[in-house]
């Protein structure tokens, strides 16, 4: 068709289209109909007239319309101001009997506390610890009782006591997970602690100087450890109390609430070490300004945590806008094609990992059972010589370099690198098979050798990642196994050599570098719940109660107990790994349809081939 004609044809139409677009009351209906229709023609015209005016007339129109639809789309600005405005006073009004319990708990642990203290001389140094008490009953002699916060160096300190916090928190948040119980043994006993320091401190005539020094930053502390409990409570009660829903989603639904709350306590966490940490220390400021100051703190909590909510209510939430949204139960595979957000990233993750777990768990206690023969049997050693786990918090997770690096056992890396290589491949070979009934399969076959080479190489990098034994290794582990996991997929999937799939790992990585470090920190908060739900008081007793059972030795118990560690360690370690490589196989086909926009591309051109009318394609 000449140009000529295809403009005489349709110049009325656009005319009309104008006439739509200048007129102040738009029917969505008809601007979606709109939209289809000019696109149709903008590619009809990029097809047969590209160097042409009525390309660009078409395209002028094309944008106008678009822009008319899309003009009212919230800004991330409007998004953040609706999440404290609108989201979170509902999902704190919903949480309202978790919030309660919380405080009712704290202050009833409190009251515990200081009644203990007053009956037993004792118990103080047994909660706060001998060396605490006698530090402090040297700063009381030396006239300075609150000496404690007066340490060095301001802005190291806050960034310690903001670290710590925002870890305690996390802690009680997260172990709402079991059931609530572990959010309710942190909950008294950080209130049994309060309750004691503020008693050790009435019972030497000092309340008031404790007082105005331990609230100035505990008004913000110590009231977001208990949100951070009532948000541990609502992430548990999905569990205890399901209702209608199966257990796992009222679990999602409800770790989805208690999370966006805790995201509320990180300003909270650091505004009250900054106070801890230049401010708490000038005891010298009068007394009437630092009890304005506590003041001012319980009332900002009081007014945003309880009264903002309540009013909030009586005039109504915008529902539709803040009620959490959770997808209904279908076949739990990855979307590979589509762009996800970290949220959407994660429950992929953990749909593919919940439908292969016994599969999955099968390999990883082979391969951890594969490890423990191997050393146990060649080592010459006894167990509990080799490795030793302290009975405290996270004993097991400090333990794992050693399983990698051991001073006695030179060829223990060796034997990491093929047991990691063989999980990570067996892992990635389902998540390809998946991949490829959503997606082309590659193009160029790669022989079994050569994909156990390239996971070798990748194996070898996670390896030496753990080989270091600092404090942050574990953390470092974390950050970086995604992105190793990453280059292995690059290796794999598209069959490049190892130094290519470098090029193209950053290439990909660092135009989306925020959406990689939080989903790295995403699952590396899963996997420390891992751990958590293994490491505990439960797992030594029942360890104790081998040698009461069957009558064993003490050295024989202890060696059954360092084998059985060893076990359980690498197989939660292996599970883990299950989870980094299904997360970053998903992020890799996330990050590649944002690089190269494939999939996007072929539903442009199978748009381009049809005509619709309302949104149905048109019979010719």
């Amino acid at each position: 068709m000449r140009e000529s004609s295809f403009i005489e044809q349709n110049k009325e139409k656009w005319k009309t289209f104008e006439e739509v677009l200048e007129s102040k009351e738009k029917d969505p209906d008809q601007l979606n109909d709109l939209f289809i229709q000019v696109t149709d023609d903008l590619s009809f015209s990029r097809t047969f007239y590209p160097n042409r005016l009525v390309r660009s007339y078409l395209n002028g129109m094309a944008q106008k319309v678009y822009l008319s639809i899309y003009k009212t789309k919230r800004s991330r600005r409007s998004r953040f101001l609706e999440f404290w405005k609108e989201e979170l006073p509902f999902l704190i009004w919903e949480s309202r009997k978790e919030f309660r319990l919380s405080f009712l708990l704290f202050a009833f642990s409190m009251g515990i506390g200081m009644f203990s203290s007053a009956m037993d001389p004792d118990f103080a140094q047994a909660i706060l610890g001998e060396g605490y008490i006698s530090m402090t009953e040297g700063n009381i002699e030396a006239g300075d009782p609150m000496a404690v916060y007066k340490d060095d160096g301001a802005f190291g300190m806050s960034l310690g006591i903001i670290a710590n916090n925002l870890f305690v928190a996390f802690l009680t948040f997260i172990s709402g997970a079991f059931f609530a119980i572990g959010t309710v043994g942190i909950l008294i006993r950080n209130g049994v602690m309060v309750g004691v320091f503020q008693y050790f401190f009435i019972e030497r005539g000092l309340f008031w100087e404790s007082f105005l020094t331990l609230w100035m930053h505990g008004a913000l502390e110590i009231s977001a450890i208990v949100i951070a409990g009532a948000a541990g409570l609502a992430m548990g009660r999905g569990l205890v109390f399901p209702g209608t829903l199966s257990r796992m989603k009222s679990f999602q639904f409800s770790a989805r609430r208690g999370l966006k709350i805790m995201l509320s306590l990180v300003p909270v966490f650091t505004v009250a070490g900054l106070i801890e940490g230049f401010l708490t220390r000038h005891t010298e400021l009068p007394d009437i300004l630092r009890g304005l100051f506590i003041f001012s703190c319980f009332a900002f909590i009081v007014y945003y945590y309880v009264w903002y909510p309540i009013q909030k209510a009586r005039r109504g939430f915008r529902v539709g806008d803040v009620d959490p949204y959770l997808s209904p139960d279908g076949d739990q595979s990855g979307d590979f094609r589509r762009i996800q957000s970290g949220g959407e990233l994660f429950s992929s993750t953990f749909a593919l990992f919940r439908r292969d777990f016994a599969l999955n768990a099968g390999r990883s206690a082979l391969a951890a059972l594969v490890f423990c023969l191997a050393v146990f049997l060649f080592s010459g050693k006894e167990p509990a010589s080799l490795f030793v786990f302290e009975q405290q918090f996270m004993g097991m997770i400090q333990a794992i370099p050693d399983l990698v690096r051991h001073p006695d056992i030179f060829w223990l890396p060796i034997l990491q690198i093929p047991l990691f290589a063989w999980l990570i491949l067996q892992f990635f070979r389902l998540i390809r098979t998946e991949a490829q009934l959503h997606l082309e399969p590659p193009k160029t076959r790669q022989r079994p050798l050569i994909e156990w080479l390239k996971a070798a190489i990748g194996a070898a990098a996670l390896v030496l990642l753990l080989l270091a034994r600092e404090w942050y290794t574990l953390l470092l582990f974390s950050l970086l196994a995604p992105m190793v996991l990453l280059w292995i997929q690059i290796m794999l999937w598209e069959g490049k050599s190892a130094i290519l799939s470098i090029s193209r790992l950053f290439e990909l990585v660092m135009t989306q570098l925020g959406r990689y470090l939080g989903f790295s920190l995403l699952l590396a908060a899963v996997g420390y719940l891992f751990f958590l739900l293994l490491d505990s008081i439960i797992l030594w007793l029942a360890f104790e109660s081998l040698g009461i059972g069957f009558l064993l030795e003490q050295s024989v118990m202890d060696n059954a107990v360092t084998i059985l560690l060893v076990f359980c360690t690498l197989f939660i370690l292996f599970i883990f790994l299950s989870a980094l490589v299904y997360g970053s196989a998903l992020l890799y086909f996330t990050l590649l349809e944002i690089r190269d926009a494939s999939w996007l591309r072929t539903r442009i051109k199978e748009i381009e081939l049809q005509r619709r009318i309302q949104g149905i394609p048109r019979e010719d």
